[in-house]
């Protein structure tokens, strides 16, 4: 079975198998790392593609989760699944506060300062324990000085999540300000 891509909120990431039993060792993105255990039931996707998996069982692991998933039953299934994303259907997640945002809805929102500068896309949120980052970026195509050659560089920033840098996030137009100068 699989359900729209817009539907679904990306709470983690497949990295590895675990064990020889069709485990999988998963990576939350989700404020506390034991919340996808509240859910029965796991979507598990790549490229906006969708399959739903009922979770046997599962359990904290150091900084992440392990799990077992009906019909993933040994290594090879395991390894299979590695890089997948895990989400869960939004309606079943709770309605974020104002200026509270999953982070999956802020991935690809185009980012501009307050000098209307277009800084990039977000591609990525992570947190560092201060505060979560928002990772932009913006491709452009510059001259190479030898032999007429044309490189194509992928400008990168990380810009911190926070009240005095994010002004505002219009998550229906896909647009976010930021007080952020454009040569950082």
């Amino acid at each position: 079975m699989e359900t729209a891509a817009s539907q679904m909120v990306v709470m983690g990431r497949i990295v590895a198998p675990y064990g020889i039993f069709g485990w999988l060792k998963i990576q939350p993105d989700t404020e506390t790392l034991d919340s996808l255990l509240d859910y029965p039931d796991w979507w598990l996707g790549k490229n906006g593609q969708w399959q739903k998996y009922a979770v046997e069982t599962a359990k904290m692991h150091g900084n992440t989760l392990v799990v077992k998933l009906e019909g993933v039953d040994d290594r090879d299934a395991a390894f299979a699944m590695k890089s997948r994303q895990v989400a869960v259907p939004r309606e079943q997640l709770p309605v974020p506060d104002e200026n509270e945002y999953y982070w999956s809805d802020l991935i690809g929102l185009d980012v501009v300062n307050l000098q209307q500068v277009p800084l990039g896309r977000v591609i990525d949120v992570f947190e560092t324990g201060a505060n979560d980052v928002l990772v932009v970026k913006q491709v452009a195509v510059e001259q190479a000085t030898k032999q007429d050659d044309k490189e194509a560089e992928a400008r990168e920033r990380l810009i911190p999540f926070i009240a005095q840098v994010v002004l505002e996030v219009d998550i229906t137009a896909r647009t976010m300000q930021v007080d952020w100068d454009e040569t950082f």
